[in-house]
């Protein structure tokens, strides 16, 4: 699956925005990618994951045991890519504003792929590497199904993305004129 057939099941779902967004790094975007409108259909989700996972298997990681999806975001992707690779998908939620694995124990050693929906800035990547780590896990990379920073972005491990959409994102204090002229609105998960 190529970029523009990941952005086309966007469009189709209504799922790529535009206006001015609050992301969840923080910083502001002319345009949001809605994930939430392409995975409330099921065929469409699969259909990404499947590529995802094949993408995953095509980087020549070796044994997976577990994929991984940073809590709320990335649980269906992580879940449904999972499904693909015939491995258990977990996932690490926030406790007191860190990433913990709450609902589960995995083995030291264990060799995981984290698996999220969007990267921007790489942090949620970033967080769960570190939750992972933390308890003794081998992450062998990170996955997503569309990379926003096209490449730029540094998740600690390396990134299997399904597609590079590169969308302009600004600092707060630094928005082009045009979309300072704009109410910000916040969709995304980070406070969840």
């Amino acid at each position: 699956m190529k970029t523009e057939d990941v952005l086309d099941i966007f469009r189709s779902c209504g799922a790529i925005l535009e206006g001015h967004f609050i992301l969840t790094s923080g910083r502001r975007s002319p345009v949001f990618l809605q994930k939430a409108r392409v995975f409330m259909h099921a065929d469409k989700t699969e259909m990404l994951c499947r590529a995802l996972a094949q993408a995953i298997r095509d980087a020549g990681l070796g044994e997976i045991d577990y994929v991984v999806g940073p809590a709320v975001g990335g649980i269906i992707p992580a879940y449904e890519t999972a499904r693909h690779l015939g491995v258990p998908a977990i996932w690490v939620e926030r406790e007191n504003g860190i990433f913990k694995l709450r609902r589960f124990e995995i083995e030291k050693g264990a060799r995981v792929v984290i698996v999220e929906d969007i990267v921007t800035t790489g942090l949620s990547i970033r967080e769960a590497v570190d939750a992972m780590r933390d308890l003794g896990a081998e992450v062998l990379a990170a996955a997503c199904l569309v990379d926003r920073s096209a490449g730029k972005a540094d998740v600690g491990v390396p990134l299997v993305a399904l597609a590079e959409y590169e969308v302009p994102s600004y600092e707060p204090d630094k928005l082009p004129p045009e979309l300072a002229a704009i109410p910000p609105v916040k969709p995304g998960s980070r406070n969840l």
